[in-house]
């Protein structure tokens, strides 16, 4: 069943058809979301997409990382990495593969203008697996390590260098690419607070590799996308932990990136993010046009779940205004569009967008329109869905269980606020989040004239020693 050995005296990557004989029917999309879910069930968070899968079974990937050797091997139990179609893994790693040179070695890269962080720990570490192993603890770390990691750049370029006429290649766009899926996991997982501060690093570094300037216009259009898309997270972080006008800054880059490299796709979300900003910032007239601006841009991009979220946008920024038929109407749209389910044209970004959150932003719509008790079964109904199927998104399970209990106090139940409130102090160890620990604050002070009662006392003697984040 194995495919043969994918090396080639002339470096030319051979198609894996091992693999795409695996995938059967299934798009690259859904394999990849098959292999994600494969990676929780044993604890590796891998960020598989449809382009990885596609370059496997191009070639491009002769042999995996260790996480998702590990990943692969359950999901296909009893195969081995030859069964896949993988060439041995001494073939295509570490010092002794760079130092082949003889018939079979395979493709020799021609040096890279700026380090590869991977070659820099091999450097140090003899053993391959050891090197990896040091590398994931570098991706996995802190988000000072991811971005160095993923960018191969910890401080700020050296000037000569970044003057000198070289040109970047697809290793740096995939650096960069990477560096955002980093982000997003462990903003997924941890919240904002702790990542902000330490990711305009590698975002400086990023729009510097788009000033550096790639050989390829494939390539170029692949950097200014991963910039833009870096931007974007970053902005977010800013967003989510209170520095609305550092976020607004970001998202305008994010914006001027995509009107240059003509990328609606990334425009769309620039414009999905500036109007959630907008409708945070108390500037909810600004929040419809920006969504409705970026459902402009999203038609380009056949995207159903794309535009169901924009829809789901423009609906909060119209119940902030207090305009509950237009709320409706774009709820509904919302809905019907998410109800024609996912495909292959939904962006990378959108791994978020389920049912949990389709549930959770409907309960922010009902909350600014003042209808407590719905905006709480909506809230609830995110929280128990995100914990039974994306348990690893912690963030979005406090996120969601907050405005439960927001909804709950306003709702006149405050004992099953102050539960509610309970199961989000539990997560604040893991997460943090300056928009969560608001939400809880106004909470606490909704649930004030009930402290009599003994949940609510035990919940606001606790919420009164959570450390309040800088």
């Amino acid at each position: 069943m194995a495919s043969s050995p994918m090396t080639s005296s002339a470096g030319s990557p051979r198609p894996n058809l091992a693999f795409r004989q695996l995938r059967g029917q299934l798009s690259p999309g859904e394999f990849a979301a098959a292999v994600r879910r494969a990676g929780l069930e044993i604890g590796e968070r891998v960020a598989c997409d449809a382009r990885y899968i596609g370059r496997v079974e191009a070639g491009e990937i002769r042999c995996p990382n260790y996480a998702y050797e590990r990943v692969f091997l359950h999901l296909f139990p009893g195969r081995t990495l030859a069964d896949l179609g993988f060439a041995p893994r001494e073939t295509v790693r570490g010092r002794a593969a760079r130092a082949r040179t003889g018939p079979g070695a395979g493709h020799r890269a021609a040096p890279r203008p700026y380090p590869d962080p991977y070659d820099q720990l091999n450097a140090e570490q003899p053993s391959t697996e050891e090197s990896d192993v040091l590398r994931r603890a570098f991706m996995t770390g802190s988000t000072a390590t991811v971005a160095a990691a993923s960018l191969g750049l910890t401080g700020p370029l050296n000037t000569e260098a970044a003057a000198a006429p070289r040109r970047v290649g697809e290793t740096e766009a995939d650096a960069v690419e990477e560096a955002v899926r980093r982000i997003r996991l462990l903003d997924d997982r941890h919240g904002a607070d702790g990542l902000y501060r330490r990711a305009s690093a590698p975002l400086r570094n990023a729009f510097a590799l788009l000033d550096a300037g790639a050989a390829r216009r494939a390539t170029s259009d692949r950097l200014h996308a991963g910039a833009g898309e870096l931007a974007i997270s970053v902005g977010w972080l800013a967003h989510d932990s209170g520095r609305f006008d550092d976020a607004r800054s970001h998202y305008a880059e994010a914006l001027a990136t995509a009107r240059t490299a003509g990328d609606p796709a990334l425009e769309a979300h620039a414009f999905c993010n500036m109007s959630f900003l907008a409708r945070d910032a108390g500037r909810p007239r600004e929040a419809v046009r920006a969504a409705q601006a970026a459902q402009r841009s999203a038609r380009e991009c056949g995207s159903a779940r794309l535009l169901s979220l924009l829809a789901l946008r423009e609906a909060g920024a119209y119940a902030l205004l207090g305009d509950r038929s237009g709320c409706e109407q774009a709820l509904a749209r919302a809905q019907a569009l998410f109800g024609r389910g996912g495909t292959d044209a939904d962006p990378e970004w959108m791994s978020f967008y389920q049912e949990a959150e389709l549930e959770g932003l409907e309960a922010q719509c009902w909350s600014a329109l003042g209808q407590w008790g719905r905006a709480a079964r909506h809230a609830q109904r995110a929280a128990h869905v995100a914990a039974a199927r994306t348990p690893h998104f912690t963030r979005n399970i406090a996120l969601y269980t907050a405005e439960a209990a927001d909804d709950l106090a306003r709702a006149g139940r405050p004992d099953e606020a102050a539960e509610a409130g309970r199961r989000v102090l539990d997560l604040l160890d893991e997460v943090q989040s300056s928009r969560i620990q608001s939400i809880l604050a106004t909470t606490a002070r909704v649930l004030l004239p009930h402290r009599r009662e003994a949940s609510v006392s035990a919940f606001l003697d606790r919420h009164a020693n959570v450390p309040r984040q800088a």
